[in-house]
């Protein structure tokens, strides 16, 4: 006999802040983006879509189709959608650079007065 198991919704697992916001990170750090918006849909899933589309000032199809398989939200829609589940994106820096030695300073050359020629002569000449 064969076991019947329930697919699995990550929606259902999504129920507080600190699980919101550690998925996303998690999703973030892929080098994907299609893995970030997905999770993004999933949250918003987990909210209700159409309360996080009115928040978002979207359409509750709009959302869907923001959100699905491969399609390529703007900025703008990710970043109301964000808003609207509460949650920031913060941006750190992947690789310290290491610090450059600071040079001595050089004085400045004083610039000195550019060359003059004499104002070119043009038209006919009288003699």
């Amino acid at each position: 006999m064969k076991a019947a198991y329930a697919p699995f919704d990550v929606a259902d697992y999504l129920d507080n802040d600190a699980v919101i916001a550690e998925y996303l990170t998690a999703a973030a750090e892929d080098a994907n983006t299609d893995v970030f918006l997905a999770a993004l849909g999933d949250v918003a899933k987990a909210r209700g879509m159409a309360r996080v589309a009115r928040q978002a000032g979207l359409g509750r199809e709009s959302l869907y189709k923001a959100f699905g398989s491969g399609a390529h939200p703007r900025f703008e829609t990710v970043s109301a959608v964000l808003r609207a589940l509460g949650v920031k994106l913060t941006l750190v820096a992947e690789h310290r650079l290491p610090r450059r030695k600071a040079s001595p300073r050089k004085t400045p050359r004083p610039r000195s007065a550019p060359a003059r020629h004499p104002p070119k002569r043009t038209g006919l000449r009288s003699s």
